[in-house]
């Protein structure tokens, strides 16, 4: 299962005075997510292709419990990775409509660093420690009244 960005394209390294979210570096993150969803689409096939040739009605109970396990497991995996899909859809979105690179809480630039590591991030590192913390917060009380 992928993670993260695609292994084997190598950080974008800006030059003094290069002005951000230029036309080099969209390009750059463009060819990430395109390489990414290329890859997810790929195991998509995989498992598809997977769950037809292993599918078995195996007489032995326990043997088809594994299987079911198994297939629910991919499934997950499955469902993380459409989910996944629909974010790099939306960065390209924001890719051609300029709006990429761009918090959509507070308007300041993501930063490369952490586009290179999170290509389809939509919050500055900032908004989203705010965003995470108020979760927490939330979480907790929604406990306490259990």
């Amino acid at each position: 299962m992928l993670t993260g960005p695609v292994r084997g394209i190598e950080p974008y390294k800006p030059k003094r005075g290069e002005s951000y979210m230029n036309d080099l570096q969209l390009a750059h993150f463009r060819k990430i997510l395109l390489a990414w969803k290329q890859e997810l689409m790929e195991e998509v096939d995989r498992t598809m292709h997977h769950m037809k040739d292993d599918a078995a009605n195996f007489p032995d109970p326990n043997d088809r419990a594994t299987q079911e396990s198994e297939f629910g497991l991919e499934l997950r995996t499955r469902d993380r990775d459409r989910k996944l899909l629909r974010k790099i859809d939306s960065a390209l979105a924001r890719i051609d409509d300029g709006s990429y690179g761009y918090c959509d809480e507070t308007g300041e630039e993501i930063g490369l660093r952490r586009l290179e590591a999170r290509p389809v991030a939509t919050l500055c590192l900032e908004a989203q420690e705010r965003r995470e913390l108020a979760e927490r917060q939330f979480r907790d009380r929604e406990d306490y009244y259990r």
